[in-house]
């Protein structure tokens, strides 16, 4: 029996789209089902300024299909030499929605990262002033700490030292991936959101490794135990509004994935709602997927839900997938949950 829920059509709230023939291709995938975007500014060389987001925005705005209705919500990166007054002036501006902390050498395009936290501090003391909140990308790079451990220890080493000294900062801890993180934002009253992705809903460090590398399934932060997985699944369809959906969908061409030392980062624009349909489905939750993907979201960063909705169909037959899509950067394999989808987007 076809089954049907229409929804507030959601908001991506952590997002990658590249630049140049990369974000030709990609951005029609995410501008099709979602409203919004917080775009990430990881680009090479990175988005730092006010007036490198305005451009960026120009581009990403240039390159959206005719007819599509798709804002994206700019971000800058933070460096130990961010102008305070230049974030100030951009989010007066409606310009810069959030500030990006990249942990120096953490994942994809990082290198121009903090290393010295004490010198992000005025930075830090002027977002909290007007209000502009902090995107966290939570791991720490000491090679001493284990992979699988270094979201927990920047709980601890980092990031809530910086909400102790700077108590009135808005923080989003991004796609986290562990039951520590989400211990935490459940420990926080006020001020702490945290974005999952889809696919940290879905797979472990098993899909990974288990009968072979599987190079699509590698992201950072990377999957963890099945327990780890759970407690997202739990805190994503608790309903609890400190929970909100970011795809965390991430580009990047076959050949850059698949080599010796391939990219980190899971491209699930295409498929991402079907997903998160089956997972809800899963979890009984289903009369809960609008809060995680179109109310809680947009509630943290005081902006109004989406006024259009969106219907998700469940049909008896799966509904078909590419397995990848082709851009003119080269083609990009599509995330793969490992079972079928049965829930659709009606468009």
């Amino acid at each position: 029996m076809t089954q049907s829920r229409t929804i507030r059509r959601p908001d991506d709230w952590h997002l990658h789209l590249r630049d140049g023939a990369m974000l030709a291709g990609v951005l029609p995938e995410s501008a099709r089902d979602f409203a919004r975007a917080i775009v990430m500014p990881n680009l090479v060389p990175p988005v730092v300024t006010g007036t490198q987001a305005a451009a960026y925005r120009d581009r990403i705005i240039a390159a959206l299909p005719e007819g599509a209705d798709f804002t994206p919500l700019m971000t800058l990166y933070l460096t130990e030499e961010t102008d305070p007054e230049d974030v100030a002036r951009a989010h007066a501006e409606g310009l810069v929605t959030a500030v990006k902390l990249y942990p120096a050498g953490a994942t994809t395009n990082s290198a121009s990262g903090v290393s010295d936290f004490d010198k992000v501090r005025g930075v830090l003391d002027r977002m909290a002033e007007i209000g502009c909140p902090l995107c966290v990308h939570g791991e720490v790079v000491d090679p001493e700490i284990d992979i699988f451990d270094r979201e927990a220890v920047f709980i601890d080493r980092v990031l809530d030292p910086i909400r102790r000294a700077v108590p009135g900062l808005k923080v989003v801890m991004e796609h986290i991936t562990t039951s520590d993180g989400v211990d935490y934002v459940r420990s926080a009253e006020a001020g702490l959101g945290a974005t999952i992705t889809t696919h940290h809903l879905i797979i472990t460090r098993n899909h990974i490794l288990v009968g072979g590398i599987k190079p699509h399934y590698y992201c950072l932060p990377v999957a963890k135990r099945a327990r780890h997985r759970d407690a997202l699944v739990a805190a994503a369809t608790s309903g609890d509004v400190r929970f909100f959906f970011g795809t965390d969908s991430a580009p990047h061409a076959d050949p850059a994935k698949e080599s010796a030392c391939g990219c980190a980062g899971v491209f699930s624009a295409t498929n991402t709602l079907s997903c998160l349909a089956e997972v809800f489905e899963r979890a009984g939750a289903l009369d809960r997927l609008e809060a995680f993907a179109s109310l809680n979201g947009p509630a943290f960063y005081g902006l109004p839900p989406n006024e259009d909705r969106i219907t998700l169909t469940r049909d008896a037959a799966p509904v078909a997938y590419p397995a990848r899509i082709e851009t003119g950067a080269g083609p990009v394999t599509l995330f793969d949950p490992g079972f079928d989808l049965h829930w659709r987007v009606e468009r």
